[in-house]
């Protein structure tokens, strides 16, 4: 089942995509579940399901104007340096613990939303990485039952603005910036992506490939990241886990190559879709 938040007419809803059409559910599950998060905090999927069975699709995905997959999340926490080309390409060294960042939910933007470089830097560099939505919380969750904690799967494109992330030890600057992270287009439920499927990501920027992985190549795999993060602090239904990006990222190509206005940037997972965003100069 693929899920996404989006606005009708306005208001903030979200539903079930099928091809181009949408079944909106906020008016079938109305106070149940006013939006993603709390259906999956409800545990309520099966009953998203049902609602499919029994009703028409009313809206065509081709025509809404869609929200970040996750709106409102308590916690975006992402990972770092988390793919051996990418370690290799920025000169660190591979960690025990995996490196751990965070994004703020202001920074993100949706499917067919442009990434907004600021005035403040040409230097917008693409990471595609793959989002895991956290379905089930808990604290200090086993790698054994983390599968059991996900709700579903989703493309992340965690641009970054590198003169900002690298002018201190601390990246979260050149992370966090206005529209700058693209998330979508929809979460794809974890009961159609086996545990521990081979998944591949591929990052395209104007149709050029430019990144390109397998969850394989992971250093801490997804389990390993549910049960790390679990361990400080815990994991709530609609928390986003951002996986890690592969080596090939702009700033680090001779010549560095950056996201200007007028570019499209692609992230495309193949068991979840692609991610398609524009990218614009902030107004």
């Amino acid at each position: 089942m693929k899920l996404i938040s989006f606005l009708n007419q306005g208001t903030p809803s979200y539903g079930i995509v099928n091809g181009d059409d949408v079944l909106d559910l906020t008016p079938i599950l109305g106070a149940q579940a006013p939006d993603l998060k709390t259906l999956i905090a409800r545990d309520l999927l099966g009953a998203a399901a049902d609602a499919a069975k029994t009703h028409p699709p009313t809206l065509k995905f081709s025509q809404l104007t869609l929200l970040p997959v996750i709106p409102n999340p308590n916690k975006i926490v992402c990972v770092g340096l988390n793919y051996g080309e990418h370690v290799r390409e920025t000169g660190k060294q591979i960690t025990e613990s995996p490196a751990l960042f965070l994004r703020m939910t202001e920074s993100q933007a949706a499917h067919g939303q442009d990434i907004v470089r600021p005035p403040e830097s040409s230097r917008l560099d693409y990471e595609g990485e793959i989002a895991v939505i956290i379905g089930k919380g808990g604290r200090r969750i086993s790698e054994a039952d983390s599968w059991s904690h996900i709700a579903g799967y989703s493309c992340y494109n965690d641009g970054s603005i590198r003169d900002w992330q690298v002018a201190t030890s601390q990246w979260t600057p050149g992370k966090n910036f206005w529209r700058t992270g693209g998330f979508g287009p929809w979460m794809v439920t974890a009961d159609e992506i086996a545990p521990n499927q081979k998944m591949t990501l591929v990052t395209r920027l104007n149709g050029q490939e430019m990144q390109r992985a397998t969850t394989e190549m992971m250093i801490h795999s997804i389990p390993r990241q549910i049960a790390y993060i679990s361990a400080f602090i815990p994991l709530e239904p609609g928390d986003v886990i951002v996986t890690g990006t592969p080596g090939g990222i702009g700033n680090k190509r001779t010549p560095p190559i950056f996201m200007k206005p007028g570019d499209v940037v692609e992230i495309e997972v193949d068991a979840i879709g692609v991610l398609r965003n524009g990218i614009r100069d902030e107004a």
